[in-house]
């Protein structure tokens, strides 16, 4: 795991863009991404571990709909 100190990013999710089609959390190696339910049978993807991200970036890339982008973890609080 790697320390909040260290990570420089967390992905945010747009639910807007998200389909649920699950190809984030199949690449997130410290499964910390999940897919929740949504409304009727839709499924959205969310980080249901900050403190385990290590902020690779990898869900981001690999999402076909740009529904991920990685906020600095310097500006998570600032929204």
């Amino acid at each position: 795991m790697t320390s909040p100190a260290k990570r420089k990013a967390l992905p945010r999710i747009d639910p807007a863009r998200c389909t649920g089609c699950g190809w984030c959390v199949a690449v997130c190696e410290p499964h910390v991404l999940s897919l929740h339910p949504g409304p009727g049978w839709q499924k959205k993807s969310g980080l249901h571990d900050a403190s385990g991200c290590t902020g690779c970036a990898l869900c981001a890339v690999r999402c076909p709909f740009d529904a991920i982008t990685m906020v600095r973890t310097a500006d998570i609080g600032r929204r």
